[in-house]
């Protein structure tokens, strides 16, 4: 599992992705680079890193659910997870 302020580091980036994401957009649009250097760093979509809702893992991660493989078939064995079953054949 991950450590709290690592999960929290990347929710704080999340939000600073999405309250930058016009003026980031308009700037590119324009051609304005300096205006673009003088944003926070976090701000960038490519800083973020998917991670597991539950555990926090970096790894191994289903986007169609938002967790980590390993929490997801733990909680398809469980039957945690409507419509989703172990195969069998």
């Amino acid at each position: 599992m991950a450590k709290e302020g690592v999960k929290a580091r990347e929710v704080k980036r999340q939000k600073l992705v999405a309250r930058y994401a016009e003026k980031r957009a308009a700037l590119k649009a324009a051609g304005d680079l300096e205006g673009l250097d003088k944003l926070p760093k976090n701000s960038s979509p490519v800083r973020l890193h998917n991670r597991c809702k539950l555990t926090g893992r970096p790894r191994g991660y289903m986007r169609t659910f938002g967790i980590s493989r390993v929490t997801f078939r733990q909680m398809a064995l469980d039957g945690k997870i409507p419509g989703v079953k172990k195969a069998s054949w």
